[in-house]
């Protein structure tokens, strides 16, 4: 008993012991939670100069761009900076083989020539309020776990509802902690969003793949937004009469660099972590879904990228949707290997030791939590062929470019059957097709997609549980012998769905009865089976585990907080507005290797190989680094800045998200972490963890002295010491 008393003791100790750079915390909360740590540190500004309801502050300056970046405000004339990954597939949409903006760049001379973008918004946080009370009024310990949620949904849509009743602004309730706290968001959503300007891929993309999640990192990863409202500065749908935006608050730009050790702050909308979970959650993640996406993804992209090298014209299409693979196929890799590399799951489970002497040691803990871990075990053991299959249909079959299209007729051919469907129905229903397929086709190669079709299926038919697996495999299999690439050459041979020449005089001459042909279209019946697959077979059962696991999940939750009263919890993401803090700072990621916390122009220089597309560098940018023609961009050493890092705590829809100093001024824009520290969407590692941010100087250097857009430096505020440009 005493040596167990003494393992206790210890784990209490390390769990109670905070690092400086960990957690992502909510910014309402500053005051109570960080804001003194964060002094300590080095922070010059008090909590409201972050987050305050009663006056402009920084959190004004910081918007969600799109459904998965972050942006910042850096003009009174709504100007906003993200990442030229979260703006790619705007760019891309824009781009043709006469107007190649992924290779050449595109820099509007003035407002007029700004692009807009339907569809693309960005959301302006106006305030977080904790209504914790009001949505778990009424709930039971008593109630199953249908009742309970059933009951937070019904107090969560009358909080919503009487929240914006009445305004411009709309409201969102999110679960944290597991459901163990709620918060309400009231958000402004602007709709009219133009592209201002980007740098060419090579600049913006610099090192592709092979340098994405990697340090050290020379990518000039930035793209120029503006947000425009109407007269009465309010959100409103692209008009031209729309004038730029005028924001309560932007941020000042700060050419002054940063040194080995200095404080910084990064503000933004962090997608989503897990850092809570329990070692059987961890395993479940690093050691079988990870490494079964990131085989699918790694034959996706192999077909993508072989087509990508034949023509400019494949390379425009697939560029977005390559990236969108490859960022996640490259992080799982990482996060798997680093998980492996700390035995993250084994430290895990020495902490469930602990948990577990916790519980016993009393008879009301034994009763509320004795149990809890072998709950855990028993449900994650069940789930996991379920899991499994889940994603084989989500990255195999569902990776089909035509079996995703093929989804949007499925409203079309169940609204032909009913009876009582008018024509007016149908026809908007066309309309929405057609609008689509427009949209899809742009950006398609048939021949492609049908190499992607012969993979997948090839994947799904070798290793998915024959439990799970569409029965349409069975059909398949008799008529074409299990050879997949002559089943996928004939349906792109019989498909209405492979071009628009095929699809759209159906389309134009389509009657309600017409819809057993689209019905027995195999691109439609190959969706139909593992859809119907997917939604009889597997989601359900998924939805049974999923939902045993949320509620373990917060009672272990409520748990470890009644364990370590004293401790500052802070919540995993949730794509809402966090604060995360640390320094500047390098690192060493293998024995005798030692990372510098900057990188330079010399290095992009260094990796110059023009034979590689994605290591070529621009004519424009070479002549500049050779004569040393960094304007007021350069730093203190002489050279110009690429790219730094630092400790802050990271995710995905951290992209974008503005890299502050003590005094809340612009120096960075985070757009990645490294890979060592990729695992920190599980387990935060202080020794290997970091950030990689774009230099501001960097960006500023681009805008001005290479693009020429002078018209863009002017708007901001630009601080050097001592005085302003």
């Amino acid at each position: 008993m005493k040596n167990c008393l003494l393992v206790f003791i210890a784990f209490t100790t390390l769990h109670l012991t905070a690092f400086g750079e960990e957690g992502m915390w909510i910014p309402m909360l500053l005051e109570q939670n960080n804001i003194r740590q964060m002094q300590e540190m080095g922070l010059r500004l008090t909590a409201e100069d972050i987050y305050s309801i009663n006056h402009s502050c920084i959190k004004d300056a910081i918007v969600k761009f799109g459904n998965g970046c972050t942006a910042e405000i850096v003009s009174p004339q709504g100007l906003i900076l993200t990442n030229h990954h979260c703006g790619l597939g705007s760019i891309q949409r824009h781009s043709s083989l006469e107007h190649d903006y992924l290779r050449d760049g595109f820099w509007a001379a003035s407002l007029e020539e700004e692009l807009p973008n339907p569809g693309l918004t960005v959301t302006l946080l106006v305030r977080i309020e904790d209504v914790t009370e009001k949505v778990l009024a009424g709930v039971e310990n008593g109630m199953n776990q249908l009742q309970r949620m059933h009951l937070i949904k019904q107090n969560v849509d009358t909080i919503e509802k009487k929240a914006c009743q009445g305004t411009r602004f709309e409201a969102k309730v999110l679960p944290f902690f597991y459901g163990n706290q709620y918060y309400l968001f009231i958000n402004e959503v602007f709709k009219d969003v133009r592209l201002v300007g980007a740098p060419p891929s090579g600049i913006g993309k610099f090192g592709g793949d092979t340098d994405n999640w990697m340090w050290p990192r020379h990518t000039g990863d930035f793209s120029v937004f503006r947000i425009y409202a109407n007269k009465e500065n309010e959100p409103a749908l692209f008009s031209l009469d729309n004038l730029p935006y005028r924001p309560k608050y932007f941020l000042p730009i700060s050419l002054e660099g940063y040194q080995q050790g200095d404080f910084t702050f990064v503000f933004g909308y962090p997608g989503s972590t897990r850092e809570y979970l329990t070692s059987f959650g961890v395993d479940v993640i690093a050691n079988h879904e990870n490494p079964l996406r990131i085989k699918l993804r790694k034959k996706q992209l192999d077909i993508f990228n072989e087509a990508m090298a034949q023509s400019r014209l494949i390379r425009i299409q697939y560029t977005a949707k390559a990236n969108g693979i490859a960022n996640g196929w490259k992080k799982m890799k990482g996060e798997s290997r680093g998980i492996e590399r700390i035995d993250a799951v084994l430290k895990k489970k020495e902490f469930e030791k602990s948990f577990q002497l916790w519980a016993d040691s009393d008879p009301a803990g034994k009763v509320k939590y004795g149990e809890l871990l072998s709950a855990f075990e028993k449900t994650y053991t069940e789930f996991l062929p379920i899991d499994l299959a889940s994603f084989y249909i989500m990255e195999a079959g569902m990776g089909i470019e035509i079996v995703r299209f093929a989804a949007l007729a499925r409203d079309l051919i169940q609204k032909s059957k009913e009876k009582n469907t008018t024509q007016a129905e149908i026809i908007a229903l066309l309309e929405g097709l057609k609008k689509s397929a427009r949209t899809f086709y742009k950006n398609y190669q048939p021949w492609v997609d049908e190499r992607t079709m012969t993979a997948m299926l090839g994947e799904m038919e070798a290793s998915m549980d024959l439990l799970y697996r569409p029965d349409i495999f069975s059909t398949i299999d008799k008529k074409f012998s299990g050879n997949w690439g002559n089943y996928a050459n004939w349906v792109f041979q019989q498909t209405l769905l492979r071009d628009s020449v095929r699809l759209f005089p159906f389309l134009d001459s389509y009657h309600k009865g017409d819809y057993k042909k689209l019905e027995k279209d195999p691109a439609v019946q190959l969706m139909l089976g593992i859809y119907q697959t997917n939604e009889k077979r597997i989601k359900p059962k998924t939805l049974v585990y999923t939902r045993a696991i949320d509620s373990l999940q917060r009672i272990y939750m409520k748990a470890q907080m009644e364990m370590f009263p004293d401790r500052s919890f802070y919540p995993d993401a949730n794509s809402t507005m966090r604060v995360a803090y640390g320094k500047v700072d390098g690192y060493f990621p293998a024995d005798a290797v030692e990372y510098r916390y900057y990188t330079t122009l010399d290095g992009v220089m260094e990796k110059e190989d023009p034979d590689i597309y994605d290591y070529r560098v621009d004519t424009r940018l070479r002549d500049l680094c050779q004569a040393r023609d960094y304007g007021p961009y350069r730093d203190r050493d002489g050279t110009l800045h690429v790219a730094f890092i630092a400790s802050n705590h990271t995710t995905g829809g951290n992209s974008g998200s503005p890299l502050l100093n003590a005094d809340g001024q612009l120096i960075g824009i985070n757009f990645d972490r490294n890979w060592e520290g990729t695992l920190s969407d599980l387990k935060y590692d202080p020794d290997q963890c970091r950030n990689i941010s774009l230099d501001i100087r960097y960006c500023l250097f681009i805008i001005d002295k290479y693009a020429g857009a002078q018209r863009l430096i002017d708007e901001m505020k630009i601080v050097v010491p001592g005085q302003a440009l």
